[in-house]
């Protein structure tokens, strides 16, 4: 009596390694976004011992010790910025503007930028960094 086996082929998918990877893309992306920032310009902040945190991304404008401004990440000659805020504002439909000035800069560059600011019916935010 012939006795046949039922030798049938079962394909799998070794699917152990591909969570490992998985977790490790999990991990790489959440640290990137967590370092990813809007503001590259790097700007010496004024210490605050209260701070506060908009709940909206407005436009940004940066201050450099140099005496550079830009808007966001585009620079803008002073002569220009003025235009060049109102343009942006109401292309946002924002009236809120964040101010990143350095903390040793002259007091007569910041009222030159909110006199800006009030010429304009712009809502200035001065950015401040927190206490350690």
């Amino acid at each position: 009596m012939a006795i046949k086996r039922n030798k049938r082929f079962h394909m799998e998918v070794a699917t152990g390694a591909l969570s490992d990877i998985m977790f490790f893309l999990l991990l790489f992306f959440l640290i990137i976004s967590t370092l990813a920032n809007p503001n590259v310009i790097k700007v010496p902040l004024p210490e605050s011992k209260t701070t506060s945190k908009t709940n909206k991304q407005h436009l940004t404008l940066t201050v450099t010790a140099e005496k550079k401004y830009y808007l966001d990440k585009d620079e803008v000659a002073f002569n220009q910025l003025e235009a060049a805020l109102v343009t942006k504002t109401q292309e946002l439909n924002d009236n809120t503007v964040v101010l990143r000035i350095p903390y040793d800069s002259p007091v007569q560059d910041l009222v030159d930028l909110l006199r800006i600011g009030m010429d304009n019916n712009l809502k200035v935010i001065i950015a401040t960094k927190g206490e350690n």
